[in-house]
């Protein structure tokens, strides 16, 4: 898939993730909105770790920079950096902070040198997955269950746990709670409609919103600027 700015992403052979590099422009700075994800990122001779937003990111990047990534959805990381998604909430960590530094070292250096660098790093995801457990299904079932509107309730029903035990689950997988996990959930899929061109009181409606006004507010408490203005710059 191609999108705006440089952007290039293409499904993952490593399950539930996406490959994706970008080419940065004159004046294509863009908010990097919460998504749920982590990601690992290649720049500029660097590894390092997006973790889980809980409002907009603004990288400040030089025009000409390449970007590669891996990115995770949510709950599908932290098995595999080997630590929980809330020490991440918020972040961008180097991978020398995270992995051994003379492993990260390596690593890094392998994808630098890389003609591909995107596929270098599906590579080393790949290699190290080998030996992880399968991940817990129940992760993917809360994350389905949430964007489709059900109550805190009943996801922890569905999935045999209380409330507060779903709520420490969801900060290990996904960096924050449920109820947060839900809004970035119902964000992403408002700003999809809108971005499709489905009217704003439509999307309002479709997404679970009491209405417009009650999205607006949303939209920019996780974002930082009116929806409009976010559909503007793209």
């Amino acid at each position: 898939m191609t999108g705006p700015g440089g952007y290039r992403e293409r499904p993952s052979r490593y399950d539930r993730a996406v490959v994706w590099t970008r080419a940065v422009g004159r004046g294509q700075s863009r908010p990097v909105l919460p998504d749920g994800c982590l990601d690992l990122i290649w720049c500029s001779g660097r590894l390092f770790v997006a973790g889980p937003d809980t409002t907009a990111h603004r990288p400040m990047i030089a025009p000409g920079t390449e970007l590669a990534g891996i990115r995770f959805y949510p709950g599908t990381a932290p098995a595999l950096l080997g630590l929980p998604a809330h020490e991440l909430r918020d972040r961008r960590v180097e991978l020398a902070d995270i992995w051994p530094a003379v492993l990260a070292r390596r690593l890094t250096g392998q994808v630098d040198d890389a003609a591909d660098h995107a596929a270098a790093l599906e590579d080393l995801v790949l290699s190290r997955a080998v030996d992880l457990a399968p991940p817990d299904p129940r992760l993917a079932h809360i994350v389905t269950a949430l964007a489709a509107g059900w109550t805190i309730a009943a996801t922890a029903a569905s999935v045999e746990l209380n409330p507060r035990l779903l709520h420490r689950r969801s900060l290990a997988a996904f960096g924050y709670g449920p109820k947060t996990l839900a809004r970035v959930l119902r964000l992403q899929r408002a700003v999809a409609a809108a971005r499709s061109g489905v009217p704003l009181a439509d999307t309002a409606a479709r997404t679970g919103y009491a209405d417009q006004a009650h999205m607006s507010r949303e939209v920019r408490e996780l974002t930082g600027m009116p929806l409009r203005e976010l559909l503007i710059r793209g």
